[in-house]
């Protein structure tokens, strides 16, 4: 089966301009004329066209990409391998611009002036803005929700870099009890709990033991918390659950 100039043109999202550009230059010549003369595609012609437009969106000049595809040692599984890297290394690029831009954004909107510099220092790879429609959307009209964005409003990078070091300071102090097999519900376990309830309570909101309850079990329920937890340790997540339920429970009696 073969295909006309304008069909090849409506396939790959070029213009027939474009076509009769790559044929002058010898980039892409197709396999075959009709019977009037005119330009007919074939199979292999649509895979060169591919292997072309790849390279094209990845920036490659015309004649780099010519020299690629004419090179007889290559093989079409080594371009499909080449193109790959290219287009994961442009995509982690991508990423990481994407995650720099928000965190511009979340300083911003809490009316941080940081320095570029200063704002990698504080946020680092992580992104608390991530999930920022799917929060309001939840508890946007709650109290501790407007607590927590009033206050989060007047923090400097000194507070930022300080409840940064509180909070990584509880997590290694839950995990070394994980570490040493203490027991979730035991009074050690159960006084780091409230630290960190007491942490939350300082720094963001008022964190009741009803509150404290709830993002306990959403550290288990909700996949995107277990896995940031168990960054410090596997099993994290659902220890600090235990602790954090044992200790509500502490205070209840």
């Amino acid at each position: 089966m073969s295909y006309s100039v304008g069909q090849v043109a409506g396939f790959a999202g070029v213009t027939v301009r474009t076509l009769h550009h790559y044929d002058e230059i010898g980039l892409l010549s197709p396999g075959g004329r009709s019977g009037a003369g005119h330009r007919r595609y074939e199979d292999a012609d649509l895979d060169r066209l591919q292997q072309i437009l790849f390279y094209r969106e990845l920036g490659f000049p015309l004649d780099e990409v010519a020299a690629l595809l004419d090179d007889p040692d290559s093989d079409p599984r080594e371009h499909l391998r080449r193109q790959h890297a290219l287009l994961s290394g442009r995509i982690r690029r991508l990423q990481e611009m994407a995650a720099a831009v928000e965190r511009a954004m979340e300083a911003r909107t809490m009316s941080i002036s940081l320095t570029p510099e200063e704002r990698f220092e504080v946020f680092g790879d992580h992104d608390p803005e991530q999930y920022e429609e799917e929060v309001q959307q939840r508890w946007g009209d709650t109290d501790a929700y407007r607590e927590s964005a009033r206050r989060s409003a007047s923090y400097t990078k000194a507070d930022w870099l300080r409840i940064k070091a509180e909070g990584e300071a509880n997590t290694l102090r839950m995990a070394a009890l994980l570490d040493a097999g203490a027991d979730p519900e035991s009074e050690a376990a159960m006084d780091v709990a409230e630290e960190h309830r007491a942490m939350i309570t300082r720094n963001h909101y008022t964190c009741t033991y009803e509150i404290h309850r709830g993002l306990a079990e959403m550290y288990v329920a909700d996949p995107r918390f277990t896995a940031n937890i168990d960054k410090a340790r596997p099993g994290l997540a659902a220890y600090t659950r235990r602790a954090i339920l044992a200790n509500a429970a502490r205070h209840d009696r």
